[in-house]
């Protein structure tokens, strides 16, 4: 079994910056891609950014230049910086792992981190 969760969400005002976390753990997998997401109230759930254990990465092309994915390969965990934040980046905030354990893939979801921005 492999957890996900998310960390370091909270309030912000525009113009500033947070960065949100996604640590994996369990044991007996390998990560081959994380996904960032947000749902917005009322609003279906989106692609936010996403990296692949190859290290390509690809974001909304709205966002692309004010977040950046990383990753710590070794901690199992990914990032999100999240720049010059606007008060429409407010939402929920999930993080999806995609694993493989022996042959077969897996996909975990986190519980979700709340960023809200005020203006």
């Amino acid at each position: 079994q492999v957890q996900v969760v998310e960390s370091g969400g909270g309030l912000v005002q525009a113009g500033g910056s947070l960065r949100l976390s996604c640590a994996a753990s369990g044991s007996g997998f390998s990560i081959t891609a994380v996904g960032w997401y947000r749902q917005a109230p009322g609003k279906q759930r989106e692609l936010v950014a996403h990296t692949t254990s190859g290290g390509s990465t690809n974001y909304a092309g709205s966002l692309k230049g004010r977040f950046t994915i990383s990753r710590d390969n070794a901690k199992n965990t990914v990032y999100l910086q999240m720049n010059s934040l606007k008060p429409e980046d407010t939402a929920v905030y999930y993080c999806n792992a995609l694993v493989q354990i022996g042959d077969y893939g897996y996909s975990y979801w986190g519980q979700g981190t709340q960023v809200t921005v005020s203006s």
